[in-house]
This record gives structure tokens, sequence and C-alpha cells, in this order.
């Protein structure tokens, strides 16, 4: 991998994108994860800088307007986004992670045309709906908030540079490690 290489992973909420990337990270110990920026309240067990930085709404939109953030978008009624800052700082180091969404990837890839643009997709529309609604922890709203945008996120997968299903974690995590180690060699 070329150093300060970005690689962007995207899919709807609830497809597995944080356990595939994990084990993605347990392989690639050279790869660094850009933490991304969000309005949103934590999770349980979520920790500030470490699964996000958790920001106010009026502190995220002074990050845009001073220009701050890499690439934002707004779903499900908050803010997300990467801060320009330590996305620079990690790629002097090596190669990126950045879990985000497909708005979010279109200005990576307008920013930086060499970025890796990868979409994960669930094995079905009823496996999606189940992993949302057994994470326990959100709302009916939120879950039909969410299904609704990844509606249209699934159908934003044509124009990435590929796509994968994850219809099992680490089967997955090796497909995206496979296409990453090919695109090194080209």
């Amino acid at each position: 991998m070329n150093k300060g290489e970005l690689i962007v992973i995207s899919g709807p909420s609830g497809v597995g994108k944080g356990t595939v990337l994990g084990k993605i990270m347990e392989k690639r110990k050279d790869f660094s994860f850009s933490v991304s920026a969000t309005t949103r309240p934590p999770r349980p067990g979520e920790i500030d800088g470490v699964h996000y930085y958790f920001v106010t709404r009026q502190r995220f939109e002074e990050m845009i307007a001073g220009g701050e953030m890499l690439e934002y978008d707004e779903h499900a009624a908050n803010y997300y986004g990467t801060p320009r800052g330590q996305a620079e700082e990690k790629r002097q180091k090596g190669p990126v992670l950045l879990d985000i969404e497909p708005a979010g990837a279109k200005q990576v890839k307008a920013a930086a045309p060499d970025a890796i643009l990868i979409f994960v997709m669930p094995p079905s529309w009823e496996e999606l709906e189940h992993r949302l609604r057994s994470r326990g922890d959100t709302s009916e709203e939120q879950i039909a908030l969410r299904l609704q945008r990844a509606a249209w996120e699934m159908e934003q997968r044509y124009w990435y540079d590929y796509v994968v299903v994850n219809d099992d974690a680490q089967r997955c995590a090796n497909e995206i490690l496979t296409i990453l180690a090919k695109n090194a060699k080209a």
C-alpha cells in the first residue's frame, strides 16, 4: 500500500462495517482508522475520540464553516463527518480507512481521486432490518429513518470501485484485503 492512501468503506447502518473494519485492522497493523465526528449521542460503551468525536450540532456547523471537515453528511437527523486535521495527520503515517456515507465518499473521491471506494452490502434487506432491530438501542423511529436511508445508500453502490457482501464478517474483511492487495500491485 502506498503511504497516505485513503480507503473508503461505506454501507448502510447495520450492515456490520464496524465489525468488518475491526477484523481488517487486526490483520493490517499498518492501517490507521479515521475517527469521524458526529452530533448523535454516544451508544452504550462508545468512547469519545475512539468510536467517534461526539460534538454538538453548533460545534459541527462551526467545523464545516471553518473548512475543518474533509467530508460530511447529514442523515437520521445528525451530522457525520471526517475532521480534516486528524485524517491528514494519519495519512502521513500510512493508509487510512474511512467509514463514511456515500455523500462523503464522493467528497473524498473529489479531493483524492486515487482513493479506493468499497461499498458493503447486507446479504438481504431482511437481514439488514434484523441487524438494526437486534441492536436493542435504536428506537422504531430511528430504525425507520435508517431503513429509508439504507435504500438510498444501496442505490449509490454502482459508482463505487468495489461492492462486497457482508454475509460473514471475516470473509468480507478477507475479500476487502484481497482487493486492497491487488490495488497495491497495480
